[in-house]
């Protein structure tokens, strides 16, 4: 990244920005089984032929990879049930949906009722008719209280009810508080726990579809759950996938139930989730195989494989969640959105497991790479991830591995920490230091002229130049100096041997170098250019208002005040609120040494201290400045009548004075804001590269403006030796007629303006 021209990154950054593993048999001497489940990303490589994908499939790696909506080789087979109108058959209007899945109604509760504005009804994508079932009415003075309250003495019919409107309250996201998730956990354990009720499907399903809305509330709403109705959740789907039989409708878009009954003996089986453009589990892409399949692993989202070392002939069942949303770490704390996707495999009672061995290969995206990462299943007893009795090791080909010892039926996960692939910018181009070393220059010699001919304006405007220009220079050269990062972290993988439970999964630096100091300074001196720049406006109105005493005597005095504590007290705040040495990320960027703007998505963030710590104090200062500005050039634009004709300013000069303090004041800022809300690119690059040429050249502009021109101005004399050498116009008068030619006559006319 290399910036040309001084603060264009300021406002880029304000207005802008597998597994397989080779499974070997137990080396106890136990005869226990053992049991390898490998996550896998390594599949055998398939020749497609080019294919052209239809109803906006993408072709990655010559397979299409298809919406929900739509299956088949090429995205040709319809996966959905069309809209479906009210009819006699129905009085509901449901919208297209995915096979195997719930559509709510169109039509709304009430406003008068307790459910008003929730969904009437409910109705499932039947996969066999691609049609609507029968749909699912909700009572629309029903809550989920109610629910909790009666569905241990229903009788299996009643059941079925509160099952499907439960569902049905439960179905947006937005509606879903702690309180509704603990009590839909309630009701949903209840339900799968009574075997003789899940005998009834469309309880189950209604049931499992419940709980895969529940994956899909905010994540800051399971921090006040119940948890321990979570757990018992958990468990009992843990049993369901034991005892319910193989059923593609107990697939849901956030979790998944899967089975495999015992019949023949086997040696391994494969769990495969294929891929679709929406991050959804869907009922044709979820497989079970008891043989190895070759799959290409372009299509492949998630595979386990489960291997034993004896012939196995007994129940085996999965649980895939989504998210981790039912698991609330109190030792991990993610903040970034990478997907930890939980796999329970589990075996009937009096199956013995001695070794669980699984691996992934890390799915971020390429703004992050892999730091570390820890091998884990859920503790029921501690309400944690921990990782005793498991180990880790990163295979030649990339993958993440771990191994679990002597547990059974356990939720296993890999918690992965990531570090951001941060672009450092580069060595500042040339340009970009000759346009402030001149302004250095610039403003260090309007400065000094400031100081020699202090006598001739009094003290107050001498001293709020001389702070301008102070506090631009020093930050011209804090940028030259001290902008890029000398501290670079360099990506990679750093695994430590130790098998620990990260913090988050952001891995995080603690703070080196000097970045942070250079940060806070620029911030400073910014920040104080602008303050003077304002108290210079303010004298200027004082002037006017009081055009015969003039500026206020304790003017001075307020104004080094204001003008070096305002600033200190806004960094102060910055730094105290958002640096801490092992997080200095909160303060400042890691790209170069200025203030965080940016969330983990690269949005602008308001929270940020760039925002509050710059953009808005000096959007304060900018609205004031344009506002002196404006009442200035209306006050000397203002033609007074009793003045004679000599007198009066000529326009030039008018026009002079007002671009003058308008560069004093720093108004060129402006065109960074414009440049924030604007969105057409042309435009965009234009304010750009205006932005940058005007604040690169302020201090030649205010050196020109405030010292240069003064002087001459007062010197006349050297603006006459400046003067180009008179010539001479040869003048010649010529006669078209003869006769009137007269004798010839030569003459000379000087251009010297005092010469008749």
């Amino acid at each position: 990244m290399d910036y040309s021209l001084l603060l264009l990154i300021f406002t880029s950054a304000v207005f802008e920005k597998t597994w397989c593993l080779n499974t070997t048999e137990s080396t106890t001497s136990t005869p226990n089984y053992s049991i390898s489940a490998t996550f896998s990303s390594l599949y055998t490589t398939v020749t497609v032929p080019s294919l052209v994908c239809e109803n906006k499939g993408i072709l990655q790696d010559g397979i299409c990879i298809c919406p929900d909506d739509w299956t088949g080789t090429t995205c040709n087979i319809q996966n959905f049930c069309p809209e479906q109108k009210p009819s006699h058959t129905s009085k509901f209007t449901f919208p297209k949906t995915v096979l195997g899945q719930f559509a709510s109604s169109v039509e709304r509760c009430p406003p008068e009722t307790t459910n008003a504005g929730m969904h009437q009804a409910s109705a499932l994508c039947n996969i066999a008719t691609h049609s609507f079932d029968s749909p699912n009415i909700l009572n629309c003075s029903l809550t989920l209280d109610a629910i909790n309250a009666w569905v241990s003495g229903a009788t299996p019919e009643q059941k079925q009810n509160l099952a499907s409107s439960t569902q049905i309250l439960t179905s947006i996201p937005e509606r879903l508080t702690p309180h509704n998730i603990t009590n839909a956990a309630k009701i949903t354990n209840i339900l799968l726990s009574d075997q003789q009720t899940t005998q009834t499907t469309d309880i189950a399903i209604s049931a499992v579809a419940t709980i895969s809305q529940l994956l899909n509330a905010s994540h800051e709403m399971y921090s006040s759950v119940d948890h321990t109705a979570i757990s018992e959740l958990t468990q009992t789907l843990q049993k369901l996938s034991l005892r319910e039989k193989p059923n593609p409708l107990l697939v849901q878009p956030k979790m998944a139930v899967q089975s495999l009954k015992g019949q023949t003996p086997i040696r391994q089986v494969q769990l495969t989730s294929f891929k679709g453009l929406n991050d959804n589990f869907l009922p044709d892409r979820i497989k079970l195989h008891i043989t190895e399949a070759e799959v290409s692993k372009h299509i492949v989202d998630l595979q386990m494989n489960v291997t034993f070392s004896e012939d196995f002939d007994k129940d085996i069942g999965f649980v895939l969640y989504d998210n981790d949303q039912f698991f609330q770490s109190k030792s991990f704390k993610p903040s970034l959105d990478t997907k930890r996707r939980v796999i329970s495999a589990n075996l009937q009672e009096n199956s013995g497991i001695d070794q669980v061995q699984f691996a992934v290969t890390p799915s971020a995206d390429s703004t992050m790479s892999l730091n570390d990462f820890a091998c884990v299943f859920w503790s029921y007893d501690k309400q944690d991830w921990i990782t005793d009795g498991c180990t880790k090791n990163k295979s030649p080909s990339g993958h993440v591995v771990c191994s679990c010892k002597k547990l059974k039926n356990a939720n296993f996960a890999i918690l992965m920490a990531f570090d951001i692939n941060y672009q450092y910018s580069e060595a500042l181009h040339w340009i970009s230091i000759t346009g402030c070393a001149l302004s250095v220059v610039g403003l260090s010699v309007t400065a000094l002229y400031q100081i020699i001919t202090r006598k001739s304006r009094g003290g107050t405007p001498t001293l709020l130049v001389v702070n301008i220009c102070l506090s631009m220079t020093v930050f011209y050269l804090l940028f030259i100096f001290g902008i890029n990062n000398p501290v670079q972290h360099v990506n990679g993988t750093k695994m430590s041997g130790e098998n620990i439970v990260p913090e988050s999964d952001h891995h995080k630096y603690s703070d080196q170098g000097p970045c942070t100091a250079f940060t806070a300074l620029l911030q400073f001196f910014l920040l104080l250019t602008f303050t003077w720049n304002t108290l210079y406006g303010i004298n200027v109105f004082l002037l006017f208002k009081n055009s015969v005493s003039g500026t206020p005597p304790w003017f001075p005095q307020v104004a080094m005040a204001v003008g070096w504590g305002l600033p200190a007290v806004i960094v102060g705040i910055s730094l105290g609120s958002t640096y801490r040495v092992e997080e200095p990320l909160g303060y400042r960027q890691e790209e170069f040494c200025w203030l965080a703007s940016l969330d983990h998505k690269q949005k602008f963030n308001i929270k940020k201290p760039m925002f509050w710590g710059f953009v808005l104090p000096l959007l304060l200062m900018l609205i004031s400045n344009t506002a002196i500005l404006l009442h200035f050039s209306y006050k000397i634009c203002r033609t007074n009548p009793n003045l004679n004709k000599s007198r009066k300013t000529s326009l030039t000069k008018k026009m002079m004075s007002s671009f003058s303090l308008a560069v004093m004041l720093g108004l060129s800022w402006v065109t960074g804001y414009i440049l924030m809300i604007t969105q057409e690119k042309n435009l965009k690059f234009i304010l750009s590269v205006v932005f940058c040429l005007l604040n690169t050249t302020q201090g030649v502009q205010i050196f020109i403006l405030f010292a240069l021109r003064p002087f001459l101005n007062s010197n006349p004399a050297i603006l006459n030796s400046l003067r180009a050498p008179e010539i001479g116009l040869h003048k010649k008068t010529f006669f078209l007629w003869k006769n009137k030619i007269p004798e010839s006559n030569d003459s000379y006319k000087s251009t010297d303006g005092d010469s008749p």
